[in-house]
C-alpha cells in the first residue's frame, strides 16, 4: 500500500506556520535598518543598546516580581480552593465552583475594565500592588482546576489511616495530602507564572504611570521605539525559553532512565 504524502506536508506546512515567523524574527534582530525594513547588513548594535536600556531591565525585574510573588499566592490559594471543592459537598459549592470558573470565561478586557473601577472605587493608587491583586485573581482558577484534577485520583483513605496511626489533622496534610498532589501545584503554579509573566490586558488597565511590565513596554515601544531593538528582545526571550524546555526535558528523561534502573534493581 503506498503511504500518503498528505501527513507529511501537513506536518511541514504546520511547521512552517509556527516557527517561520519567529527565524524571521531572530534574523531581522541583526538586521541593521532601524526600523526593521530592508535589509541592511548585519549588526549587534540593538543587541549591545538593549543591554544598555535601563528601562527594559527595571520593567524585566517589575514582570519577575509580580509573577512570582502571583504565583507564590495562587498556589496556596488554588491548592485550598480545589480541596475545599473536592471535598466538601453542599448547595453552596455551586456558588463556590461558579467563583472559580467565572475567571475563566470572563473576557480579558472586561475583567481588567472591572478591576480597574474596583480600584478606583477604593480610591487605591495604581501600580504593583493592583497588578499583582489582578494577576492573583484571574490565575488562581487555572492553579485550582489543575489541583482540581490531581485530586480527582487522590484516595482519601491514605488520609483515614494516617490518623488511626495517631497522625493529627495538619501532619496528615503536610506529610501525607501535600506531597502526593505536589506535582497538581507545581504545575498549576507553572500555568500561573507563565500566564503572569506574558500578560497585557489586566495588567493595562490596572498598571500606573509609574509601574510597567515588559509586555506594556513592548506594547508603548511597537508605537513610538525600535522594532529592531525588540527583536533583539524577542530572540533572548526565545532562546531562554528553549534552553529551560531542553533542560526540563534532559532532566525528566534522566529522572526516567533512574526509575527504571531502581525498578530493575529492586
Amino acid at each position: 500500500m503506498k503511504r500518503s504524502l498528505f501527513p507529511f506536508l501537513t506536518l511541514c506546512f504546520c511547521l512552517l506556520f509556527f516557527y517561520l515567523p519567529l527565524a524571521v524574527m531572530m534574523v531581522g534582530s541583526f538586521n541593521n535598518s532601524r526600523f526593521g525594513g530592508p535589509w541592511r547588513g548585519v549588526t549587534l548594535r540593538y543587541y549591545t543598546s538593549l543591554f544598555r536600556d535601563r528601562e527594559i531591565w527595571v520593567c524585566l525585574e517589575n514582570t519577575l516580581i509580580i509573577a512570582v510573588a502571583s504565583t507564590i499566592v495562587c498556589m496556596a490559594l488554588g491548592a485550598a480552593a480545589a480541596f475545599a471543592l473536592h471535598y466538601f459537598r453542599s448547595k453552596l459549592q455551586f456558588i463556590h465552583q461558579a467563583l472559580v470558573y467565572a475567571p475563566l470565561v470572563i473576557p480579558e478586557i472586561l475583567m481588567g475594565m472591572s478591576l480597574l473601577l474596583f480600584f478606583v472605587a477604593l480610591e487605591a493608587d495604581l501600580g504593583m500592588w493592583t497588578i499583582f491583586a489582578g494577576h492573583v485573581t484571574f490565575s488562581m482558577s487555572y492553579v485550582a482546576l489543575t489541583v482540581l484534577g490531581r485530586l480527582q485520583d487522590f484516595d482519601f483513605t491514605l488520609i483515614d489511616a494516617a490518623r488511626d496511626l495517631g497522625a493529627g489533622t495538619w501532619t496528615a496534610v503536610w506529610k501525607i495530602l501535600i506531597p502526593l498532589i505536589a506535582p497538581g501545584i507545581l504545575a498549576g503554579g507553572l500555568l500561573a507564572f507563565t500566564l503572569s509573566l506574558d500578560d497585557f490586558v489586566v495588567t493595562f488597565f490596572v498598571s500606573g504611570t509609574d509601574s510597567k511590565t515588559l509586555p506594556i513596554y513592548i506594547y508603548s515601544s511597537i508605537k513610538h521605539g525600535s522594532p529592531t531593538k525588540l527583536n533583539a528582545l524577542s530572540t533572548i526571550l526565545l532562546i531562554v525559553t528553549f534552553l529551560g524546555a531542553f533542560i526540563s526535558r534532559l532532566l525528566a528523561g534522566r529522572a526516567g532512565r533512574t526509575g527504571r534502573i531502581v525498578n530493575k534493581a529492586g
